[in-house]
């Protein structure tokens, strides 16, 4: 294993809420990080579909260690703001949140992010999402 996958698997698995969505760490590259979610019923709402807090709570990860495999030597970071757009109903076999870097500076990190529902054979973009993303100094603990 790589060290950039290293680390961002480190800091990954400390994360309580994605160990509790279920959410999987599938692909780490340098800009860019997908993390996976099977729907459950704990993770629904009232019509059945995934809930769209346990989504944007992956993708919002996604597009943060997206950033942090760009950040500086000895950075962690933090979500400054995002905005997602649902884009059609959260129903699939298994969702994939897709961060990607879009502009990476000294300070702040601009990044894409894409939900992608696969169903059977078909994937569909269920959420698109833009988030800034701060280098900080070390972390809280």
């Amino acid at each position: 294993m790589s060290e950039l996958r290293e680390h961002i698997a480190a800091s990954f698995s400390a994360q309580g809420l994605m160990a509790t969505l279920g959410a999987r760490l599938v692909v780490v590259n340098e800009g860019e990080v997908q993390i996976a979610l099977l729907p459950r019923p704990e993770l629904s709402q009232q019509h059945g579909y995934i809930h769209a807090g346990a989504l944007t709570s992956v993708l919002d990860s996604a597009c943060g260690y997206a950033a942090l495999t760009v950040a500086p030597a000895g950075l962690d970071v933090l979500t400054v703001e995002f905005k997602i757009n649902f884009v059609r109903p959260a129903l699939a076999d298994r969702f994939l949140a897709i961060g990607k870097v879009t502009k990476a500076g000294k300070t702040l990190t601009v990044c894409q992010g894409e939900m992608v529902g696969e169903l059977g054979s078909r994937r569909e973009t269920v959420a698109v999402m833009q988030a800034t993303i701060i280098n900080v100094a070390g972390h809280a603990r």
